[in-house]
């Protein structure tokens, strides 16, 4: 398969309390970091409306560039503060169908 495109799926639960402040840190995580990575394609970050989770989409380029962005010192920098406030679950997926209208 020629198109190796990786879609990692994070979900975050955060104590609704949180949830604004853990937003504002995934925020300047994908603008100052995640933007400059090599084979990054897109980010989506989204709100639960109760407050008790966050949700980011980001595709990347290749599996190989899924490594070097979880691997990288900037990046690793940010896991302890999020994981101060927040438990994480990440899946690294591949799509096996697209529907749209």
């Amino acid at each position: 398969m020629s198109d190796q495109t990786v879609t990692l799926i994070n979900q975050f639960k955060v104590d609704p309390v949180n949830q604004k402040t853990l937003i504002a840190m995934l925020k300047d995580n994908i603008e100052t970091v995640i933007r400059t990575l090599e084979g990054w394609k897109e980010t989506r970050l989204m709100a639960a409306q109760d407050g008790a989770s966050v949700v980011i989409y980001s595709q990347w380029a290749s599996p190989a560039a899924v490594e070097a962005m979880r691997t990288n010192p900037r990046m690793t920098a940010y896991f302890p503060k999020i994981g101060a406030i927040a438990k994480i679950e990440s899946t690294s997926t591949e799509e096996v169908l697209r529907a749209q209208r």
